[in-house]
């Protein structure tokens, strides 16, 4: 196999394993708020079959892995968690807490694997320290990916509650949402601005705990 298609296909399985968290995060969150829509649903669950959306999840980060020129970057989303915010606790407050737990969750999981990192070099291993590295950048990028307000990215449900907008609104926005995403992934300023949060924040990390490699 060309090294390049078992490299990307290696965070491929990393980025399925990433998504499959952060939904969860949302279904757990929004179950402890008082909704349990998404527990009825199975989608409380770490089994990554319950949240694969057929777009963000298969096609877009394979084609970003076998097209020419894509290079190491690679992104996508799993399919939204089913929210009913009449059922949350505090409605305002609980959608908010629900829509940035899947973020929040990244950011945990971008720390936990840095903390990893951290011991594989006290084994003196690098390919665990460079795996553990490539997963929380990744992780990272999700985190701060789903930030961007376009449906059906996080950052959309915080913008609807915070402008007031109607679920009616959001819903007719959300329509285009998938293509403006797209489109968005291949504008150069965007791209750059995600890679410089990220990596920015992946190098506080690795500074934070110590981590003595070169990030790729």
């Amino acid at each position: 196999m060309d090294p390049n298609i078992a490299d990307g296909l290696i965070q491929y399985l990393m980025l399925v394993a990433l998504l499959t968290f952060h939904e969860y995060g949302h279904a757990w969150t929004a179950w402890k708020c008082g909704d349990d829509t998404a527990r009825l649903q199975g989608r409380v669950s770490l089994n990554p079959v319950v949240h694969i959306d057929p777009i963000g999840t298969v096609l877009l980060p394979l084609l970003m892995i076998f097209m020419p020129g894509a290079g190491r970057f690679l992104i996508g989303w799993a399919k939204p968690v089913p929210v009913n915010p009449y059922n949350l606790n505090h409605p305002k407050r609980d959608d908010i807490l629900v829509t940035l737990a899947g973020p929040g969750m990244n950011l945990l999981l971008a720390i936990g694997l840095v903390a990893l990192a951290r011991v594989g070099m006290m084994f003196q291993s690098d390919q665990m320290i460079e795996l553990c590295l490539r997963a929380a950048g990744l992780s990272l990028i999700l985190c701060f990916f789903n930030l961007i307000p376009v449906p059906p990215l996080d950052g959309s449900h915080i913008l609807r509650v915070a402008t007031g907008m109607s679920h009616e609104t959001y819903a007719n926005f959300a329509r285009f949402g998938f293509i403006i995403i797209i489109v968005l992934l291949q504008v150069p300023p965007v791209r750059n601005a995600l890679g410089f949060v990220t990596y920015g924040t992946l190098e506080l990390l690795v500074r934070t705990f110590g981590v003595r490699i070169a990030l790729n």
